[in-house]
């Protein structure tokens, strides 16, 4: 079976998650006898990466990835992408090849989709979230396959419900309505699709990310201790809950100062957190790592005594699984697609501050609780792996190629 997949990132350029399930997912897949051609929206230079040109994609050799020239990069806004047009503008003496703004660029991406769709040999086009919907739109009108969407946000998720971009609400919309079928990285998600989108819920099929494990994620880097460390990991934006994390840090903090925070990654809320760190007068005990790549990663997990995620609207997340495979204790948000498969953690309504204030202090002073969710997420995430994801999604596949 072949397969022409749309995505907008896949590690190592990648800005988040997305890009880390699709590798798994891609990866999965491979082992399941499926060909993958993965077209990008941009592929940096030293990936040495040229429109639709063949580039090696590490251990997965049954992978091809095909690049398109353009400004798209994951999880980017609006305004993001206005100041990166102009700062290419600024740089490049081939300012044409860029679009007005980011929803011209999507479109622009979907004409050069169809060009792909008509050459590339393809038994069914397979699509990640809102960016490419329409690049998968004309790669189905040119080629005539069928097409399946992969749902791993909605614009609900991204905004928290509040401030919903009508244009990316529209995109969304036409993409789940012209899709032959519907993959819902969880049941949270599938709800949403139905209920904010107008989907039959039988168009919809759950299939949950998972994560690599091969038993060597968890080494000694010989990180020293002084103080209890609690980490939050990934994008700085409401829809991750920063704010919540830094209210229930005020919390834990006055019970016990001596506790220290961690907030590992970048967004638009970055600026914002460290002003409303000062004003919440505890910025000498939270740390702004920035955006980590690499064993940097593991090493943050490695280093704290506890992995919070107050996603406020989370389909899925990755990170949990990852702090589990660092032997790391977890506490999530109830609002997540992951607290439907995993159960050695704590969770929490992401705007409890009250009851996540009380787990953190719990698992901190408790070595008991603390050991118990350390050994037994690491148990249980051993479980996971991409194959069985891959799987399910070729069912999709299957059952899609013979009109059901």
């Amino acid at each position: 079976m072949k397969v022409l997949m749309f995505g907008w990132e896949f590690p190592p350029f990648n800005t988040g998650g997305l890009g880390t399930a699709c590798y798994g997912l891609t990866k999965g897949l491979a082992h399941n006898g499926v060909n993958v051609t993965f077209v990008l929206p941009h592929i940096p230079e030293k990936a040495k990466s040229d429109f639709v040109k063949l580039i090696s994609a590490g251990n997965i050799s049954k992978i091809k990835l095909r690049g398109v020239k353009t400004n798209l990069v994951g999880y980017m806004t609006s305004e993001e992408y206005r100041r990166s047009l102009l700062l290419n503008k600024a740089a490049s003496k081939r300012r044409d090849i860029y679009g007005r703004d980011l929803f011209a660029e999507v479109y622009r991406y979907s004409l050069q989709a169809g060009l792909i769709a008509r050459y590339e040999p393809h038994d069914l086009i397979h699509c990640h979230d809102w960016m490419t919907y329409q690049a998968g739109i004309k790669a189905r009108k040119i080629s005539g396959k069928p097409l399946v969407i992969h749902v791993h946000a909605t614009e609900f998720d991204r905004t928290g419900g509040h401030g919903v971009n009508q244009a990316v609400y529209n995109i969304e919309r036409e993409g789940m309505h012209a899709a032959d079928s519907i993959i819902a990285v969880s049941n949270f998600t599938k709800n949403r699709i139905v209920e904010h989108y107008g989907i039959d819920p039988m168009k919809v099929q759950v299939v949950h990310n998972a994560i690599e494990f091969n038993g060597d994620q968890y080494g000694d880097f010989g990180l020293k201790k002084g103080n209890k460390v609690v980490l939050f990991m990934g994008r700085v934006t409401l829809q991750k809950g920063p704010d919540y994390f830094l209210y229930t840090a005020k919390r834990v903090l006055e019970i016990d100062p001596n506790v220290r925070f961690i907030i590992a990654g970048s967004g638009d809320m970055t600026a914002s957190m460290i002003e409303k760190a000062a004003d919440l007068g505890i910025a000498d005990k939270v740390l702004f790592a920035g955006f980590l790549r690499g064993p940097d990663i593991d090493r943050a997990y490695q280093m704290a005594d506890l992995y919070v995620m107050p996603s406020v609207s989370e389909p899925f997340g990755l990170t949990p699984l990852e702090a589990m495979r660092n032997k790391t204790p977890v506490i999530i948000s109830k609002q997540s697609g992951v607290s439907e498969v995993i159960n050695n953690c704590l969770k929490s309504d992401f705007w409890d501050i009250d009851r996540m204030t009380n787990q953190i202090i719990g698992v901190l002073r408790y070595k008991e609780a603390h050991e118990a969710l350390k050994e037994g997420g690491y148990q249980e995430v051993q479980k996971f792996n991409w194959d069985e994801p891959a799987r399910k999604c070729v069912e999709v596949y299957n059952r899609v190629l013979r009109g059901i």
